[in-house]
């Protein structure tokens, strides 16, 4: 007997607030809504037992079970505990963690131990009072074959829910986004330098000078006290002085434009564009308490509809100086703020930003290098951590060093005369670095400290040393070293240091072993009845998403990778190298690899939303996970779920 109209009704509005029950089509709802059934289960008591089949599965008939009110646990396959919420159902639970326990089975008969025994009893206890729907089992078989967005949940649950949680995203950055491209920001967020400006009496041979130094077209006159007063452009100099024969010496007063359209800093650029239209001026004063602040032009208000990648490497390109390099850096981040507004995947973002940030730092050492004795030396810029892996987000410091070329038998001379340019040129790289908003490393791990600034036998020694000898400080510089990417310069050296890093490193074991421990030091935040398991003290309420929560993809890929002789050094691709390596299906690789992505998603998300600001880039990674809306909560657990079955991987196959 179908369910009465009122419950099924209820019953309907707890589903859509939660996926994949949120996307399925009303029809499909109604369904599921008709048969499902309320049950009490009391705190401490079993509501759900059963006894895997061949392939370590549940069998096919069993009732499925959602969340209403109240916390379930269980312990996946990996025997680690986890805790399900309202809204999360089982025994078709989304973390797909039986397959990567099968692999990590696969993984020690590779290193020759004994594989485990087959997976036990699934049960589930209620962790307090629990309410939970209940559906037949062949009725959840039948809803399989009705609705498309169950299906694909049972199959890939990890990736559905991104795409439901990319989708809110959209809507929770789009008008943001709308407010940046559709003209309505302040003036004043436009101004990229002081405006290059002269007084009324000034001699037009002075003038041209200071437009000549600034690289500009155009100078602003000013009156008295500061406030425009007139404008003075290089057609100005073709038709007014040249043609007119008017002498360099003459005041600019008597050829400028004057009354130059103006408007105040918070006047919105679709204020300036209009009336720019209406005077047919290609340029517009702007002013602070009815004094000149800057200058903005037609080109810098259309900019503002063309933030695209391809804009943004255009003006990469084009910059002439540190300045206008700084512009383009603006454009990044503005960039990566609308690819979020538009659901794009971490993945593509991120590499987006790391690609972008590449170019950037590429025209920076176009520019800076004819300033320094470089010619005839061989050398390298290696990017080192996050750059390295090019998972870079907004808020990061700068890690980077230098390889190069001075024979297999220089001496300390030869070295010394070698070492010496580059070193000035790696610092003024690094200062430059900082004002484009890459801050220096605390750790001065730069290539402008004379301790990242090697041969390359040097660094192969270096690294010799690290891997033979693993202290603590060998770890921790593996961790960021060990990721290195050739950036700039003669590629080829960079090359050479991996082609001979990778087997030294494969065939240490202690050294292997080491590494393991190292990548699970550091645990996810997961609660043991909340979902999450929050810090105190300054922090109090938040969880670190770089330290507890990417940091534990980043250091079991590094480790997998260095093992198995991986050149990769991404850690999306370096964990499905390993997993193929280890046996694993690609749907647990796949689940792994989007829940490093999420954090990822979420880190840049806080970034961008807390802005610059000058907050610590410790700060920006952090976030109460409690602030997030019911779908990222549920998605963030399932990511920590997926981090700590990936650190279990890791210790039955490395750490033995």
């Amino acid at each position: 007997m179908p369910a009465p109209e009122p419950i099924v009704g209820a019953t309907v509005r707890f589903l859509t607030a939660h996926e994949p029950f949120a996307c399925m089509a009303s029809g499909d709802l109604r369904f599921l809504a008709e048969r499902l059934r309320l049950a009490y289960f009391a705190a401490g008591s079993i509501v759900l037992e059963w006894q895997p089949d061949g392939a370590g599965r549940p069998p096919g008939d069993l009732p499925l079970h959602i969340i209403e009110r109240g916390h379930v646990r269980t312990v996946d396959a990996a025997g680690g505990e986890l805790v399900l919420g309202p809204g999360e159902c089982f025994p078709l639970a989304p973390a797909p963690t039986g397959a990567v326990t099968s692999g990590a089975a696969r993984a020690r008969s590779v290193r020759g131990a004994a594989a485990p025994d087959s997976a036990g009893a699934g049960r589930y206890a209620a962790a307090e009072d629990v309410f939970c729907y209940q559906l037949a089992g062949v009725d959840a078989a039948l809803l399989r074959v009705r609705s498309a967005p169950f299906a694909d949940f049972c199959a890939r649950s990890l990736a559905a829910l991104e795409r439901a949680s990319l989708r809110q995203v959209h809507g929770e950055f789009g008008q943001r986004a709308i407010e940046q491209q559709t003209l309505l920001q302040p003036l004043k967020s436009l101004l990229r330098r002081p405006a290059v400006h002269c007084e009324a009496g000034t001699p037009l041979a002075t003038a041209l000078v200071l437009m000549r130094d600034a690289g500009v077209g155009t100078i602003a006159v000013v009156g008295p006290a500061g406030e425009p007063a007139g404008v003075f452009t290089l057609t100005d100099l073709m038709t007014r002085v040249v043609l007119a024969g008017v002498p360099l010496s003459a005041p600019v007063a008597g050829v400028m434009t004057a009354r130059p359209a103006a408007l105040d800093e918070e006047a919105t650029a679709q204020e300036a564009l209009a009336l720019m239209a209406a005077e047919g001026f290609h340029q517009l004063m702007v002013t602070r308490a009815g004094r000149l602040v800057g200058v903005v032009s037609e080109r810098d208000l259309f900019a503002l509809q063309r933030v695209s990648m391809r804009y943004v490497l255009q003006a990469v390109r084009a910059a002439r100086d540190v300045a206008a390099l700084g512009h383009a850096a603006e454009g990044i981040a503005m960039l990566a703020d609308n690819l979020i507004a538009q659901g794009a995947a971490a993945e593509p973002l991120t590499r987006t930003v790391a690609a972008l940030n590449d170019a950037l730092a590429r025209r920076l050492f176009e520019l800076l290098a004819p300033r320094f004795r470089l010619d005839g030396i061989r050398w390298c810029w290696l990017s080192l951590g996050s750059e390295g892996r090019q998972e870079q987000t907004i808020a990061t410091d700068q890690d980077n060093a230098i390889v190069f070329d001075a024979g297999a038998d220089a001496d300390a001379a030869r070295l010394a005369a070698l070492r010496t340019p580059l070193l000035e040129f790696a610092h003024g790289a690094n200062e430059a670095l900082a004002t484009l908003g890459f801050p220096l490393c605390p750790g001065n791990i730069m290539a402008g400290n004379p301790d990242c600034c090697r041969s390359l036998p040097e660094w192969q020694a270096r690294f010799a040393d690290w891997i033979r000898e693993p202290v603590p400080e060998a770890l921790l510089h593996a961790n960021i070293f060990f990721d290195f990417r050739a950036l700039a310069g003669d590629l080829g050296l960079a090359q050479q240091l991996r082609d001979w890093l990778l087997p030294l490193s494969s065939a240490s074991r202690l050294f292997q072993r080491l590494l393991t421990t190292n990548a699970l030091a550091a645990e996810p935040p997961l609660g043991v009845v909340r979902s999450f398991r929050t810090d105190s003290g300054e922090h109090e309420g938040t969880i670190d998403l770089k330290t507890h929560g990417a940091r534990i993809f980043v250091d079991a890929a590094r480790a997998f990778a260095l093992a198995f002789g991986i050149a990769a050094t991404g850690t999306a691709t370096r964990l499905r190298l390993a997993g193929r390596r280890l046996g694993l299906d690609e749907l647990s690789i796949a689940a792994t690899v989007d829940a490093f992505h999420f954090v990822q998603l979420l880190r840049l998300r806080a970034q961008l939303a807390g802005g610059s600001g000058g907050a610590a880039l410790v700060h920006r990674n952090r976030i109460d996970p409690y602030a997030l809306n019911a779908l990222d909560q549920r998605l963030l657990k399932e990511a920590l779920r997926q981090a700590r079955s990936l650190q279990r991987l890791l210790e039955q196959s490395l750490g033995q």
